[in-house]
């Protein structure tokens, strides 16, 4: 198969992802969740007396993604437009006739294709768990290596007030630490098991409360948070997860941006890892581009589009969308692609961010001390109130010798 895209082309996939990540959300890892997913689904019906005992075995038993026949299952999912009616036909014939009646038994095609969803963005989630830890533990220690060094704090892009590079790396610090109580959150929250039936209603387990304990069932086989109701329609976890990645990919591009400005030759303050020919120029040799820091940047735009898709997906119509779901296929692979990219650029120029402290005092001192001009305003402002201190400070700084 062709590949076209930035996350799996062989010359930018490594750039723009990782193959941890990429195999996590890859057709195959797909599949065999949509099939993990039928046999737990089996495997709770049997546990709660729905089906005969001894069917989930036997299902699990000869159910397998290497047994797939890959082009007919893309034949069947082009032909139908999803791909569980052609999965469980070839699930069918993989397993006895007396066992296989019993497949997606209750079941619709959106609850397999959010269990898999889920299973998938479960383990999604611990990647990026990793990854922002790593980061997390990067900064800690920048910012307690630089916490005397000085530096100009910049507003406006021009110089404001004194700062120190681990104060800079703390700021950066603190905003991957909200990210991680977040995530901690989002396990609570939004890692839902999904089995409603046809309209959300388990009305094909009968009247009883069958369809309830086997999805209680289902979520604890699964690893899963058991809903208080049925969520087809109800697409704000999705949107929370995403946007949470968004999130995290913004803090990742300011960084990204203030290394971009701090690595200039006019600042000359930090330089991404030297490896050789890493951001060279085809034509000037002198050049070493920011190429992590770029592709942050990038990524991070990336991850803002797909979190405005997944808003978009949330505007769903009665019991069963017609076409706003669709959408979460599209961004969830990508956005979680995105980010562990972008968390594994950032390690990766952090870890080893040349700073040249020297280059920062020189620049802090380029001013001659009109830096530290509010220090003066406000002793000052002891003697003669603020807002004249401001008047005297800032006609001693603009008048000419």
């Amino acid at each position: 198969m062709a590949a076209a895209t930035v996350h799996d082309t062989s010359l930018f996939r490594d750039t723009f992802g990782t193959e941890e990540i990429r195999e996590c959300f890859s057709e195959r890892s797909y599949v065999s969740k949509l099939i993990e997913a039928e046999c737990a689904l089996a495997q709770a019906e049997e546990d709660q007396g729905v089906i005969p005992l001894g069917t989930a075995k036997v299902i699990r038993e000869h159910s397998d993604v290497s047994k797939i026949d890959w082009p007919l299952l893309a034949k069947r999912a082009e032909v139908v437009g999803y791909p569980i009616l052609g999965l469980v036909e070839q699930m069918a014939s993989w397993v006895p006739y007396q066992q296989s009646g019993y497949i997606h038994w209750g079941a619709t095609t959106q609850d397999i294709m959010d269990l898999a969803s889920q299973l998938q963005i479960k383990d999604g989630i611990a990647i990026v768990e990793r990854h922002l830890g790593e980061t997390i533990n990067t900064l800690e220690s920048m910012s307690s290596k630089y916490r005397d060094t000085p530096m100009a704090g910049r507003t406006h892009l021009q110089h404001a007030l004194p700062i120190t590079f681990g104060y800079k790396c703390g700021v950066w610090l603190s905003g991957l630490r909200r990210h991680a109580e977040r995530l901690q959150q989002i396990k609570e929250r939004c890692l839902l098991v999904q089995f409603g039936g046809a309209a959300g209603t388990l009305a094909s387990l009968g009247s009883s409360d069958d369809g309830i304990r086997v999805r209680k069932r289902l979520a604890a086989i699964l690893g899963l948070k058991d809903p208080v109701i049925t969520w087809h329609v109800a697409r704000d976890t999705i949107a929370e997860v995403v946007n949470f990645l968004a999130l995290i990919g913004g803090s990742l591009g300011k960084i990204a941006l203030d290394l971009m400005i701090m690595s200039s030759n006019e600042l000359n303050e930090v330089a991404e890892p030297f490896v050789p020919h890493r951001g060279a120029s085809s034509t000037m040799p002198q050049k070493r581009n920011p190429i992590s820091s770029e592709i942050i940047l990038a990524q991070s735009k990336i991850l803002r589009a797909q979190a405005g898709l997944v808003l978009d997906g949330m505007v769903s119509d009665f019991e069963r969308a017609s076409g706003p779901w669709h959408l979460e296929w599209a961004a969830l692979p990508v956005a979680f692609i995105s980010v562990v990219g972008s968390l594994y650029q950032a390690n990766f120029a952090l870890s080893g961010l040349q700073v040249n402290s020297g280059a920062m005092k020189t620049n802090l001192e380029s001013t001659r001390g009109l830096i530290v001009a509010e220090a003066v305003m406000m002793k000052l402002a002891e003697f003669i109130g603020r807002q004249e201190a401001h008047e005297v400070v800032y006609g001693a700084i603009t008048t000419k010798d």
